[in-house]
């Protein structure tokens, strides 16, 4: 898993079940000569589609803005990444933009609308359960985690009854990092048809010495979101899956949408392949055991999908106008690589024209996400299926994406 800012957790070994592609060096088309698979226009691939969860009205003519993201991602694919897709979001219009390969093996071009895994843009919508839970009275964001997890948060200078939820909420708990141990990579994992639980993934986390002492520092860590899981499951009783589904899923019509059940290590739909440059070859990792990220980092989604949850949360319709100001009251630091700064499950900053953005980004093995919507009635999800090396600047496509032409 990529952490928020930007330290990236997968293992740089490839595990010898995973399948091999073709070397980065090594003799093989040229991502441009791939991708005119892709188009026959020389600038890529700029689609208007009419989704119908988002009841689009589609031109099928690019819009200037389109045109400027459609030219960042071909930049992106001629300097080496295999696929990006970028879908934007206006006025109920979708327009999807792709460039490169979904494929490199079949030299198929990259789908309009596949399902990709999100990584840790999955903690928004976590936490957007519990601030409903906030809502409803089930849950206060100051009281000790303790109080509903009795016993559960404890280890080397860990004490769940001097944890808040909002701090684990906002990463300011100082809870370990249990993605840094060996067992909590979802690639090996996978590979060794090993599933984790939860309270596995907990546990690893608590066999180690406390970050910092609450309250006192940020530091982004996967941990607080495998126990904001647990806390869902514990206030509702039921599976954060089914919570998940029957709170935001279904009312919103997030049809591709979907948190993947252990052991079910491959995507359920049509899907780019996911690829990771190991020792200068790129490999198939699109097979991760989800059972490890969980609630971290397991979801599954399209662009499509992923826009009308942020436009929909940006609008105060996923939780209360009181619970989305609590959400969005970010003071810490937080990615260092795109400036936004870490509310409660979401990170939030001022574009270059001055427009705010609430999304969060997301890296897995073989995907990385950035999403979200402003407050002008837009939102954009971009995707490449590639771990970078380098992350790409995607905040700059956002902006090219939400900033007035």
């Amino acid at each position: 898993m990529t952490t928020f800012d930007g330290e990236n957790h997968t293992d740089a070994t490839a595990h010898p079940t995973q399948r091999r592609r073709h070397s980065r060096t090594g003799a093989r088309p040229t991502i441009n000569a791939l991708a005119a698979v892709c188009c026959i226009v020389l600038t890529g691939c700029a689609v208007s589609v009419a989704n119908p969860n988002l009841d689009a009205a589609a031109s099928g003519v690019p819009s200037d803005r389109d045109r400027k993201v459609q030219a960042r991602l071909d930049r992106l694919t001629r300097a080496g990444v295999v696929g990006v897709v970028a879908t934007v979001t206006e006025n109920g219009h979708t327009s999807t933009l792709v460039s490169g390969l979904a494929d490199m093996e079949t030299g198929a071009p990259m789908p309009a609308n596949g399902q990709v895994r999100v990584g840790s843009v999955t903690k928004t919508f976590v936490s957007a359960i519990l601030m409903q839970l906030v809502a409803e009275g089930s849950l206060e964001l100051d009281r000790p985690v303790d109080v509903y997890l009795p016993g559960v948060v404890v280890g080397d200078g860990i004490d769940g009854r001097a944890i808040t939820v909002r701090q684990i909420l906002q990463h300011r708990s100082g809870l370990p990092e249990f993605s840094d141990d060996p067992r909590g990579d979802e690639l090996a994992a996978a590979a060794e048809h090993r599933i984790e639980t939860p309270s596995d993934m907990l546990a690893l986390a608590l066999s180690k010495h406390a970050q910092f002492a609450p309250g006192t520092a940020f530091r982004y860590t996967n941990t607080n979101y495998v126990v904001a899981g647990i806390l869902v499951e514990q206030l509702t009783g039921n599976s954060l899956a089914d919570e998940l589904r029957r709170r935001i899923l279904d009312p919103f019509g997030l049809t591709e949408t979907y948190l993947p059940a252990p052991g079910e290590t491959e995507i359920r739909g049509p899907h780019p392949t996911g690829y990771q440059n190991i020792g200068g070859t790129v490999v198939d990792v699109s097979r991760i055991e989800p059972s490890i990220p969980w609630a971290a980092g397991s979801l599954v989604s399209t662009g499509a999908d992923l826009n009308r949850f942020f436009r929909q949360l940006a609008d105060g319709n996923v939780v209360p106008p009181a619970q989305l100001t609590e959400m969005r009251a970010a003071e810490q630091p937080g990615n260092t690589l795109t400036g936004m700064r870490y509310g409660l499950g979401v990170g939030i900053t001022e574009l270059p024209c001055g427009i705010t953005f609430i999304g969060h980004p997301g890296g897995i093995p073989g995907y990385y996400t950035l999403t979200g919507a402003d407050d002008q009635g837009r939102a954009v999800t971009i995707t490449q299926t590639q771990t970078p090396v380098m992350p790409p600047d995607l905040m700059g496509i956002m902006a090219d994406a939400l900033c007035p032409v």
